[in-house]
């Protein structure tokens, strides 16, 4: 698998700390080799558009969809508990 980012994702990504961009990087790379892996926790966010949601840490996610063999990124985003 690979990924890509739209250009909403670029423009949500840089608003955040270069702490968070370094484990997201780390949870980008769990991604790609195993959706299933528990860190991310990744769960189907809205299952009538194909939309899922994995973590980044305990209050930021992010959106995806799978589309053939890529992982497109479509947002990243504080959330709260």
């Amino acid at each position: 698998m690979k990924s890509g980012t739209s250009k909403h994702f670029d423009r949500s990504f840089e608003k955040f700390p270069s702490r968070i961009k370094k484990i997201f990087d780390k949870q980008i790379r769990f991604l790609l080799v195993d959706i299933r892996h528990p860190s991310l926790r990744a769960k189907k966010y809205d299952e009538t558009e194909e939309i899922w949601q994995a973590r980044v840490t305990n209050n930021v996610r992010f959106y995806f969809k799978i589309e053939g063999d890529t992982y497109q990124l479509i947002d990243i985003e504080r959330h709260s508990d």
